[in-house]
């Protein structure tokens, strides 16, 4: 495969059982179809109940054309604005390969981190029904949608601790 950006071979690596394209020049990211969910989920636990959805709220979808074209299919990318972040990721529309700037993989995590922080302060509530439907008609697999259900449990135990700590007192101080 040719980088997109420098028409250089990519060179190949494995990242968390995940083989992904990279450039040695410009440092861009090729992921195929499911690779930067399944890397996003391993690199940071707290954040795999969030899903990569770029088509979710057609409201804040923006594309354009770019100059660049998909090194699995030949054909030009897209950019597309990532969410509300600000974050422009360049995909293609036949195999759904994403590819991702110098740095733009931290900014995505940085965003999913601070969207994951408002999700389970402020709508936890709707973010554990949705996790708790997905674990029947969700896009991952059947473990996969579990693990993201866990997750989504496990902060609202954390949000509790954090948020009432009288109360934790009371529960450590009880009799075992």
């Amino acid at each position: 495969m040719i980088c997109p950006t420098c028409k250089i071979k990519l060179s190949e690596e494995l990242i968390n059982n995940v083989s992904i394209n990279y450039c040695l020049k410009c440092f861009g990211l090729w992921f195929e179809k499911d690779e930067l969910r399944l890397i996003k989920d391993k690199k940071d636990e707290t954040i795999n109940w969030l899903d990569i959805d770029l088509w979710h709220d057609v409201s804040k979808f923006k594309i354009a054309c770019c100059q660049k074209f998909c090194p699995s299919c030949r054909v030009p990318l897209y950019e597309v604005e990532y969410d509300d972040s600000n974050i422009r990721i360049d995909i293609c529309n036949l195999c759904h390969g994403i590819l991702l700037d110098r740095g733009e993989f931290k900014k995505i995590i940085e965003y999913l981190k601070k969207k994951a922080n408002y999700e389970i302060l402020n709508n936890y509530a709707k973010n554990l029904v949705k996790e708790f439907w997905e674990v029947f008609t969700g896009p991952e697999t059947l473990k996969e949608e579990i693990l993201d259900l866990l997750t989504v449990l496990k902060l609202l135990n954390y949000k509790l601790i954090v948020q009432n700590s009288k109360i934790t007192g009371i529960i450590s101080g009880l009799p075992k």
